[in-house]
């Protein structure tokens, strides 16, 4: 093969390698809605914990021992359930519990799963999940607020207070 030839083959490979990896960025983190038909109904006892489920919802997060982005995600889980009545966070290592990474379908870590108060799954995610996205979901689970609830926008000294 001739140095054109090589050359032209080796940008070819770093081009197509790119795209690929700019695909796969764009999808970590993307939350995939579960469809009533397909939503599973979780206990603590299915996933191997001791901590119970919270009464509005839990997020459960599947990680690893060498997850290098676990341990971020369980921050962001932690604060969020924490910030959140009736909400809980729990953490389930795969690393000795293959069986659970295959009954639940976890290609990678992390893996969230947003589950309402009875325990169906709502959402999951791949990768790290965005606070603004796992927020959307809880007060998509929450329901509509209460008409005498007041929002920032009726509180008084609000800019948009009338």
């Amino acid at each position: 093969m001739n140095p054109f030839g090589a050359a032209l083959v080796l940008v070819a490979l770093v081009a197509v390698a790119t795209v690929l990896g700019l695909v796969y960025r764009s999808r970590q983190g993307l939350f995939r809605d579960v469809a009533d038909d397909e939503a599973t109904v979780l206990t603590p006892a299915d996933v191997g914990s001791q901590v119970p489920f919270g009464a509005a919802a839990t997020l459960v997060q599947f990680s690893t021992e060498f997850c290098s982005r676990c341990p971020g995600t369980h921050r962001l889980l932690t604060q969020i359930a924490d910030g959140r009545p009736g909400v809980a966070h729990v953490d389930v290592d795969l690393t000795h519990r293959a069986d659970l990474a295959s009954r639940f379908g976890v290609l990678q870590t992390p893996t969230t799963l947003i589950l309402d108060g009875a325990g169906r799954v709502h959402a999951r995610v791949g990768g790290p999940p965005h606070r603004a996205d796992v927020l959307r979901h809880l007060d998509h689970l929450a329901g509509p607020e209460p008409a005498n609830f007041p929002t920032a926008s009726h509180l008084p000294g609000s800019p948009h207070a009338q």
